[in-house]
């Protein structure tokens, strides 16, 4: 390939991040003038919204943090040099974990929680991958985009596209109609990509990235974020050369993606120092990044990023996304909270923690990806102490162990008053456990839970907080209903085959019988739905477990489907079609039942995509907004 000219460079390889970042004995970071922060005071001139409070426990903290406030949002910079923006990618990278795939209006209320935690910019969705993604994106746009709260906080919504036209417009008429809609746009710049994936030169590719920003300009839309892919293992010259370029096409966001997970924390700080310092108008835009989790490293590259100078982190709840996921929303946003001040120069983020326990729990139910034990922030092993010196320890003083409170994060620590939940149990009882375990429900969805509740503490001595998470499970986070179990009648054993007969309702109400056989009673059911359903599909994977010990514990089933004649998406890296799969939980004292309730879900997921999701005309006239 022919090289491309540039001016001379210099480098800031003297700058040892990994000195300064993550040696054991520093206790405050000292940044070399190049990527040195600026003074956290801010000019009273500064327009100032949102009211952000930043501190730790007192248990963990000598001094209380001071409060924050959300800058104005300007596209392409940031008034307070400390504030760093929370772009999360829950919808769009992260649903492209296997398994987890979300129904329009799932996407939507993941959409309005990420809303209530005070993201920066929602990524909603790949708008060219299929109508159905158009719609969802285009959905959020208009109801989630033009909510602006009290205070003027309005989450920018964001579409991405590959760099071609026909993508580009399919997003910006997805987003269009949102208070601060913003187009992503990405081409790959890594040798290996540029020779076997893309087999285009490098003058093509700068022609083509530049050429795709200014026409992203051109539709009317003033926030445009660029990638170049696999930043990571990019040649340094020819980054710095493609990102001046866009930038003068009229780029406002530059985003750096390690997209395979490949470097460590002082080379991905390094990369940000370097195109800081080598980059042409690189002052006139944000810094971004994007890190994939491959090593496990992608929360600390993405830290290492930011106090090199990068001022947006793109970040998916529970870390979800493609491979091994992607840097954890709660990671990135706790450390910065916990230690923003007093190790990491001053920075700040203008999330409401109080609301991550919800979203984790949502993110987890509707995509079926299921939080580690041991995950940091929303493990459920996260505050929990079994050493007998921990205990002591605890006991005694909770900043002992804990150096964050799980009230910060919306948990509540269990009530001391002996509280016990039975059959004798009423509504406000029910209300305040839920809300201790950090359950955000309405009147409608607790009435629902309350009944259920009810009806398993009649043949429960105990309803143990595993039992209550099952039962919100199964019936909170549920998609749309297309089809309803009604009744269930199984026959098995050693005398004969299975037998099952089933009731479904419909949408409209309308009763459907099935009987059938089987080699088991699960089995047996399932076909007595597919005589119902009449879709064909291949049942890829089927779980249960017990929630509790005990032989009248509730059971949990989940189970991944794939339909046999649905529409193939494309894949919004690859492009390449795929095969979407659907998965489905149920939760019940009766195993079929509860395995039975999971299929149906999983079918009312898939057959949801194949109706037009209604969305709500907005009128596309833009009224101010403060921050």
């Amino acid at each position: 390939m022919a090289s491309i000219s540039t001016t001379p460079k210099f480098s800031v390889s003297q700058i040892s991040l990994n000195r300064f970042l993550f040696s054991p004995n520093t206790t405050k970071l000292s940044f070399p003038p190049s990527i040195a922060f600026p003074s956290s005071s801010t000019s009273p001139s500064l327009l100032k919204t949102k009211t952000i409070t930043s501190s730790l426990p007192p248990s963990s903290s000598p001094s209380p943090s001071p409060s924050l406030t959300r800058p104005v949002y300007v596209p392409n910079k940031i008034p307070d040099p400390n504030y760093v923006r929370i772009f999360d990618t829950t919808l769009r990278d992260g649903e492209q974990s296997p398994g987890a795939t979300l129904t329009s209006k799932e996407k939507l209320d993941i959409a309005r929680q990420l809303a209530k935690l005070g993201v920066d910019i929602i990524e909603a969705g790949f708008p060219a991958a299929s109508k159905d993604d158009f719609e969802a994106v285009r959905m959020i746009a208009n109801e989630v985009g033009n909510q602006v709260d009290s205070e003027g906080y309005v989450p920018v919504i964001c579409g991405l596209s590959r760099c071609n036209e026909k993508d580009i417009r399919a997003a910006w008429e997805a987003v269009k109609n949102a208070k601060r809609p913003r187009i992503h746009t990405f081409i790959a710049t890594s040798g290996i990509h540029m020779e076997y994936k893309l087999r285009k030169s490098k003058e093509e590719v700068v022609e083509i990235a530049s050429s795709m920003v200014r026409f992203a300009r051109s539709l009317g839309c003033d926030d445009v974020e660029f990638s170049p892919e696999d930043a990571g293992r990019s040649e340094r010259e020819f980054l710095y050369h493609i990102l001046g370029e866009v930038i003068k096409a009229g780029a406002t966001t530059l985003n750096i993606p390690d997209t395979v997970g490949i470097t460590t924390p002082s080379e991905f700080g390094q990369l940000i120092a370097d195109i800081k310092a080598n980059t042409p108008g690189i002052e006139n835009v944000i810094i971004s990044t994007h890190c994939q989790n491959d090593l496990g490293l992608s929360t600390a590259n993405t830290l290492s990023g930011a106090c090199a100078g990068a001022r947006q982190v793109e970040v998916t709840i529970n870390g979800i996304g493609e491979r091994a996921g992607n840097a954890s929303l709660e990671e990135v946003v706790m450390v910065i909270k916990c230690r923003g001040e007093h190790v990491l120069g001053g920075l700040y983020t203008g999330i409401n923690t109080r609301h991550i326990t919800m979203a984790s729990k949502m993110v987890e139910e509707y995509t079926g990806l299921h939080v580690q034990p041991h995950k940091a922030i929303v493990g459920a092993n996260a505050f929990a102490h079994e050493s007998g010196i921990h205990q002591d320890g605890m006991l005694k003083h909770k900043g002992t162990y804990e150096i964050i409170s799980p009230e910060d994060i919306g948990l509540e620590r269990s009530n001391d008053a002996g509280i016990v939940l039975g059959k004798l149990s009423g509504r406000h009882a029910l209300k305040d456990r839920l809300n201790e375990l950090g359950y955000e429900l309405d009147d409608a969805q607790l009435g629902n839970i309350f009944w259920r509740f009810k009806a398993v503490a009649e043949t429960k001595k105990r309803v143990t907080d595993a039992d209550l998470i099952a039962l919100v499970s199964d019936e909170v986070f549920q998609p749309e209903n297309v089809w309803k179990l009604h009744d269930l009648q199984v026959t098995c054993g050693t005398l004969g085959l299975s037998t099952a007969t089933v009731k479904l309702l419909s949408a409209d109400g309308e009763e459907h019988v099935a009987c059938s056989l089987g080699t088991g009673p699960v089995d047996s059911a399932y076909k007595a739905v597919d005589l119902i359903v009449k879709e064909p599909v291949t049942l890829l994977e089927y779980s249960m477990n017990a929630v509790t010990e005990g032989i009248d514990a509730i059971a949990t089933t989940r189970v991944v489907i794939r339909g046999e004649n649905q529409h193939e998406p494309t894949h919004a890296l690859t492009d390449e079609p795929f095969q979407r799969t659907f998965s489905g939980s149920g939760a019940g004292m009766d195993i079929v039942v509860s395995s039975v309730k999971a299929y149906v879900g999983a079918l009312n997921k898939m057959l949801s995509f194949k109706q037009q999701p209604s969305t709500k005309r907005v009128s596309t006239e833009r009224t101010p907004v403060s921050a």
